[in-house]
């Protein structure tokens, strides 16, 4: 099972601001390049994010639905990566004294990465998994600081395309 956490030392609610905004994700999910919102109000069960993953020179476009949420507390998630099928991805925040416990829950739900899911894949998912709770716990820590203000779309892709922000897989 590929389950996560982290102690991020900021309050929850900081946490579910920045979870809160589907625009954001490209900050610190591992793989994304640039996100947006492109259906419903983000993050209410329906909506969804539009997000971009580059590999070398090619740029492949997905989709990310929440399919679930406790505004808060849970947040459940279908990313959809084409060809390689649909993941399910639950994130749930607990209050952990005055600091937010995540915990992050990722399993493949149909296509290739369901029919090819190993011990293999599931140790891939769980660096992963290390490395975006890490940029996610920074950018919290900005953002409770007071130093991390939002950016427009184009502000985001620009600095995911310079290096900045935008992670590859």
């Amino acid at each position: 099972m590929a389950v996560r956490h982290r102690l991020i030392k900021v309050s929850p609610q900081t946490v579910w601001e920045v979870l809160a905004d589907g625009g954001r994700y490209a900050e610190w999910v591992v793989g994304t390049s640039a996100s947006e919102p492109v259906r419903g109000q983000w993050p209410q069960t329906g909506s969804a994010i539009g997000y971009e993953v580059r590999l070398g020179p090619w740029r492949l476009t997905n989709e990310t639905v929440v399919r679930h949420c406790e505004e808060g507390s849970k947040l459940g998630l279908e990313a959809r990566a084409g060809v390689l099928g649909t993941a399910r991805i639950a994130i749930q925040l607990l209050p952990w004294g005055e600091h937010c416990l995540v915990i992050v829950d990722e399993h493949p739900l149909q296509g290739a990465s369901g029919r090819l899911h190993n011990v293999g894949a599931e140790a891939l998912i769980q660096l992963r998994h290390r490395a975006m709770l890490a940029r996610l716990a920074r950018v919290c820590q900005r953002q409770e600081a007071g130093a991390d203000r939002p950016q427009s779309l184009q502000q985001r892709r620009s600095a995911a395309a310079h290096g900045g922000g935008g992670g590859h897989a």
